[in-house]
């Protein structure tokens, strides 16, 4: 039996498997491509020799954190995108285009060598036997204590054991291909249903040339194209870091039906186009073209069919839940709570599974503290560690009353009611939870009627509030129940303030139950403790692996 299977080639599938090798674990990566990477795809024209992305160009260090760290981690290189020169628009098919100045890119980086040496890289850190390519995901079982999953390899069906799958790959394709026994709940499904897989049915093409004519031209390479006869829409320059090895990219404006219907003649189109944007010496650059809306493993039926609409970093955290009691998880950039559909995106779903899969191993591994840690850290470690698990139940507790609410047809403060509840409910939880643990409180300060171990009581907390809200804005944003309440749908910037009121004043409540139930705790440790007299001090107790 395998202890971790990861569906999905691409970089969180990628990232997930490197991670849990360093950290000792045995994943095994299943890809259905003959290649890794998913939409990170690099080709070599032979006019200049170098690498032109055919998937994802760029990331931005001033808001991606998380990409512009691995790049860095793993060694690459990278350098800004080109954007110094007039910008060209092209409004009319019978005209030449307009010069304007601006920058268009926003600071973004591209790696040196393509994108794809991110996949090099990441796969030279795994063995052979750590990657299974051409296995086509058909089915995933739940066995109680471990999953089944059926795979397609060539024209015969392989099945797999594991004790933890991850399912790296873009949610709304998992739903229209994937079979589950059982099956997944309603709301998942539709959650999975509703995820737009960025860029899924879009097309792109990259031109080499023998010189950057462009920039002798004084202009920067990018350009846009607006008038109804557009091929190609927006124009980049897609050069190496030196400038010499030349080379622009293009986003089609044409819709995957009229591509197919034109499939022929699109070479000959998108050369014309070059040329009407940018002069005679655009016409006859070497084209590499990838059509992703024919990329079945990229590109789902609903992906197609709908336009592609306004980008929405952020996804329904239904999508972030462990499923089947911690045994699958979805992943997959468009699971991401920030940076859905950009690589960021996929670092942060593949971050997070690597946390769930560590407190997965840490139940299942039944992990003792350390023998001889004395009682109190060993209880606050132990509730450190329980709080972590916390923000999917208070979500789930939100959905619940959200629900509720909705069925009773109320229609004010729907979202600051059921958040409030939620809170309300963990907080309680937590300070009944404090009075399983075996705190010694003898010795332990207290100030102005304040236990000395509060701090540490709270500090589990510190991110929590922040996190369950991020998730309810997630949620509300994309839940059609909502779309009919603007208020709840969109959150405003009043109306959060009022929660977070709501909720700091429960805050307050919480801390002052959990202050005096340990200072219940110290009384009745005193009078427990009173000795006769003579008799020596009693120590406090140490916790061992045993306790």
């Amino acid at each position: 039996m395998l202890d971790t299977a990861i569906i999905g080639g691409g970089l969180c599938g990628l990232a997930l498997a490197r991670s849990l090798k360093k950290a000792g674990r045995s994943p095994t990566l299943f890809e259905a491509r003959a290649r890794l990477g998913g939409r990170i795809l690099s080709a070599v024209p032979a006019t200049t020799g170098e690498a032109l992305d055919l998937g994802p160009t760029w990331f931005w260090p001033d808001t991606q954190p998380l990409i512009s760290a691995f790049v860095s981690e793993l060694g690459l290189s990278s350098f800004a995108q080109h954007d110094e020169g007039a910008v060209l628009h092209l409004t009319e098919a019978d005209k030449g285009p307009q010069g304007f100045e601006q920058q268009v890119h926003g600071g973004a980086r591209r790696v040196a060598g393509g994108m794809a040496r991110l996949v090099a890289t990441l796969a030279d850190g795994l063995g052979e036997e750590d990657i299974r390519l051409g296995h086509v995901l058909h089915k995933v079982e739940d066995k109680g204590d471990h999953v089944v999953l059926t795979f397609r390899v060539d024209d015969a069906f392989l099945t797999i054991e594991a004790r933890h799958a991850v399912i790296a790959l873009p949610p709304r394709l998992v739903a229209e291909t994937v079979r589950f026994a059982p099956d997944l709940d309603m709301a998942t499904r539709d959650a999975m249903g509703a995820a737009p897989t960025w860029m899924a049915a879009q097309a792109k093409v990259v031109m080499a040339y023998s010189s950057p004519f462009w920039r002798e031209a004084g202009q920067s390479g990018n350009a846009f194209v607006t008038h109804e006869q557009a091929v190609v829409g927006e124009i980049f320059d897609a050069c190496d870091a030196t400038g010499t090895k030349a080379a622009l990219g293009g986003f089609l404006s044409f819709p995957p039906d009229l591509r197919e219907a034109f499939l022929v003649g699109l070479p000959m189109l998108m050369d014309s186009q070059l040329v009407q944007v940018f002069g005679s010496a655009a016409e006859g650059g070497e084209q590499l073209y990838q059509d992703w809306a024919l990329e079945p493993f990229t590109c789902s039926a609903r992906d197609r069919a709908e336009p592609q609409g306004e980008h929405v970093a952020f996804s329904n955290p239904l999508l972030r839940r462990p499923l089947w009691d911690g045994r699958l998880y979805l992943g997959g950039s468009e699971t991401a709570t920030q940076g859905a559909g950009y690589l960021e995106g996929a670092l942060e779903a593949a971050r997070r599974i690597e946390r769930a899969l560590a407190r997965a191993r840490a139940e299942e591994d039944e992990v003792v503290l350390p023998e001889g840690l004395p009682v109190n850290a060993a209880s606050l470690a132990r509730f450190a560690t329980w709080v972590a698990t916390l923000n999917d139940a208070a979500f789930e507790a939100y959905r619940v009353r959200l629900n509720r609410a909705l069925a009773a047809q109320q229609r004010e403060q729907l979202t600051q009611r059921a958040m409030l509840g939620a809170i309300e409910d963990i907080y309680e939880r937590a300070a009944d939870m404090l009075d399983t643990l075996p705190f010694d409180m003898a010795g332990v300060p207290v100030e102005k009627g304040r236990s000395a171990l509060m701090s540490d009581v709270q500090a589990p907390f510190r991110d929590f509030i922040q996190t369950l809200l991020d998730d309810i804005i997630a949620f509300n944003r994309t839940s059609c129940a909502l779309s009919n309440f603007p208020g709840e749908h969109h959150l405003s910037k009043d109306y959060v303030q009022t929660i977070l009121r709501d909720v700091a004043a429960a805050w307050r409540d919480f801390c002052l139950a959990a202050n005096r139930r340990l200072l219940a705790k110290a009384e009745r440790a005193a009078a427990g403790n009173a000795l006769p007299p003579g008799a020596g001090p009693r120590k406090g107790p140490i916790l061992t692996s045993a306790s």
